[in-house]
C-alpha cells in the first residue's frame, strides 16, 4: 500500500463499548463515498468489534436484528441472518447477515428505505422525486410524489431523501427543496428545505436547509437539518422545527434506542453543494472542525453523551440503523469466497 494511501482509524469515547452492552444493542452504518457497510459490536473482552464489507456506494439501510434491507448503486439488498437465536459461530459473533436478494432498480439514487407493518418494502426515489416501492418486472413502482412535482421524470429536482414511518407507514419526507425544474433544490440549499405528510402532501415545516432523515419515534418527529449542523424536532402543532443538539458534522443517518438517539456526522465535501452552509458558520464559531462518525444523544438532557470518531479514508456516512439485541455482528460481502462457502438450511417447516 501506498505510503500517503489514506487510513482507516476508528476511536470512540471511553463509555461508548459499555454504553452499547448496557444497551444490548449493536449499530450498522453505511458509508457511500467508500462502499462500506459497517457493523459495530462488541469484542468478548469489552473492545469494540468493527466488521466491514463493500457494496458499490451503499446508502439507505433499514432494518433489525434478523433483516436488512440496504441500497446500493443500481441494487436493493435484503440481507438475512442465519445465525439461529442464541447461538454464537465463530469468533464470537451471535448474527451473520448474509445478502440473500437483490432487487435491480437502475441507478434511481435511493435514499431512505423503509418496510410497511405489512411487509412493503418503500424508499425514496431521489432521482424521480418520489416515494417508491419494488417492482417484480420493473425498475420500481412510484407510490407518491409531492404535489410540486408535475411530473416523474429522472432529474432529481427537489432532491427528495428522506422518509419516515408511522403507525407502520410512509407518513413524511424530507426534501431539500420545492422545486420543479432539473437539479433545482441546488439554489435552496440554505432555506429550502422542508417535512412533508403524505397524508395530506403539504408542508409540515419549512425553512430548514437540507434536512435528512426524519423518524417519528415517541410520539414526536424528529430530523436532522443537516445544513446547520442540527439535531431536533418538529412541532406538528405550530408547524416549526426546534433544534435540539448541535452537531459538528454533516448530519445524515439517526436510530434511537431507549432514551437515545444515535445520529450520523460527515466531513462535508469540499464543493458547492456543501459548502457555504450555516454549518460552517456555527463550526467556526465554536471553534471547531467537522467530524464523521456516530454520536449518541440523550433524549432527556440533549447532551452528547457517547461518540465513534472516524479518520482516515471514510469521510462520509449516509445512514445508521440499531440492532436490537445484537451482540457483534458480521456479514458477507460479494467480493470474497466466502460467500460461495457458507451454507445454511432452511428447516423451519421440515418434518
Amino acid at each position: 500500500m501506498a505510503a500517503n494511501t489514506p487510513q482507516l482509524e476508528i476511536t470512540c469515547s471511553r463509555q461508548f463499548p459499555e454504553w452499547l452492552a448496557e444497551q444490548r444493542v449493536s449499530l450498522a452504518f453505511t458509508t457511500y463515498q467508500t462502499g462500506k457497510l459497517f457493523m459495530i459490536g462488541l469484542q468478548p473482552d469489552g473492545r469494540l468489534s468493527i466488521f466491514e464489507r463493500t457494496f458499490n456506494r451503499c446508502m439507505g439501510l433499514y432494518g433489525d436484528g434478523q433483516t436488512l434491507w440496504m441500497s446500493t448503486l443500481y441494487q436493493l439488498w435484503r440481507l438475512e441472518n442465519v445465525v439461529v437465536s442464541g447461538q454464537v459461530v465463530h469468533g464470537g459473533y451471535d448474527r451473520l447477515f448474509v445478502p440473500q436478494l437483490a432487487y435491480t432498480t437502475g441507478d434511481v439514487d435511493i435514499h431512505d428505505i423503509v418496510a410497511t407493518e405489512g411487509g412493503q418494502v418503500a424508499f425514496a426515489n431521489t432521482l424521480f422525486n418520489c416515494v417508491a416501492t419494488l417492482s417484480e418486472t420493473h425498475s420500481f413502482k412510484p407510490l407518491w410524489q409531492p404535489r410540486f412535482i408535475s411530473k416523474l421524470a429522472a432529474e432529481d429536482r427537489c432532491h427528495l431523501n428522506g422518509l419516515a414511518l408511522e403507525n407502520g407507514e410512509p407518513r413524511y419526507v424530507t426534501t431539500v427543496s420545492q422545486s420543479d425544474i432539473v437539479d433545482g433544490w441546488r439554489e435552496r440549499r440554505h432555506d429550502g428545505g422542508c417535512v412533508i405528510d403524505i397524508e395530506s402532501n403539504e408542508p409540515v415545516t419549512t425553512g430548514l436547509s437540507m434536512p435528512h432523515s426524519p423518524r417519528v419515534y415517541r410520539d414526536q418527529l424528529w430530523v436532522l437539518n443537516s445544513g446547520t449542523g442540527h439535531f431536533g424536532r418538529v412541532d406538528r402543532v405550530t408547524a416549526t422545527f426546534e433544534p435540539l443538539t448541535f452537531c459538528a458534522g454533516y448530519l445524515r443517518g439517526m436510530g434511537f434506542n431507549e432514551d437515545f438517539a444515535i445520529v450520523g456526522l460527515s466531513r462535508p465535501r469540499d464543493n458547492k453543494t456543501f459548502t457555504g452552509l450555516e454549518l460552517d458558520d456555527n463550526l467556526v464559531k465554536r471553534d471547531a472542525e467537522a467530524r464523521c462518525g456516530l454520536q449518541v444523544i440523550d433524549l432527556r438532557s440533549m447532551d452528547v453523551v457517547h461518540w465513534l470518531r472516524i479518520e482516515g479514508i471514510v469521510a462520509e456516512l449516509y445512514d445508521v440503523v440499531v440492532l436490537p439485541n445484537v451482540v457483534r455482528p458480521m456479514l458477507l460481502g460479494l467480493k470474497s469466497d466466502e460467500i460461495r462457502r457458507t451454507l445454511s438450511i432452511d428447516e423451519s417447516s421440515s418434518r
